[in-house]
């Protein structure tokens, strides 16, 4: 699953444009083995007194239309390659697994899918609350450390420690990329 490359996020850091050839690679290679790729939007959603007020009324408002408007395939980052079995989903919350806010986790079990590979950005955001939440729901989560940004390296290292010692497992691109290539031919 590919979490918020919108023109958005991945101009806020050089960071976030420098995962972009790690998260196109990891898709090609998991579409030729048969696998599922999720490309996953932040909605548009209603401005809260409570967004408003732990945000600011102007910073709320940004975060907001943060996702974009328009076709969800168009709203993605122009490097980003859609597949045609590609899911497109959006979520009104930073998680995609948190209930009746994204519905990705009902799509993926539709698919079978008990293991989600998590890149993307914001690191310590929507992709640590993702990895969490899919977690508690029985997923088997993999974040891609190259494949995930934060603002700062520390904020990055942080979720990734925090994730390996409690959710998931932390992998590099490479190492998925082999992992995937050995199981097309066992």
């Amino acid at each position: 699953m590919v979490i918020d490359m919108v023109p958005f996020f991945v101009n806020a850091t050089p960071y976030t444009r420098g995962i972009v050839p790690n998260i196109q690679h990891l898709a090609h290679r998991l579409r030729s083995a048969g696998g599922t790729v999720a490309w996953v939007l932040p909605a548009r959603v209603d401005r809260t007194p409570v967004g408003d007020e732990f945000h600011g009324p102007e910073a709320a408002e940004m975060f907001r239309v943060a996702g974009g408007t328009g076709p969800l395939r168009d709203r993605l980052w122009h490097e980003l390659t859609v597949g045609q079995d590609d899911l497109l989903v959006e979520k009104s919350a930073p998680s995609a697994f948190f209930p009746g806010r994204c519905p990705l986790p009902e799509l993926l079990q539709e698919r079978g899918i008990g293991t989600v590979l998590i890149t993307g950005t914001v690191t310590n955001v929507c992709c640590e609350s993702s990895a969490r939440d899919a977690w508690t729901l029985g997923y088997r989560v993999i974040m891609v450390a190259d494949a995930n940004s934060a603002g700062r390296d520390h904020d990055h290292n942080a979720t990734l420690h925090t994730v390996y010692r409690s959710f998931g497992d932390v992998r590099a691109t490479w190492e998925i990329i082999a992992m995937i290539d050995e199981s097309v031919t066992a």
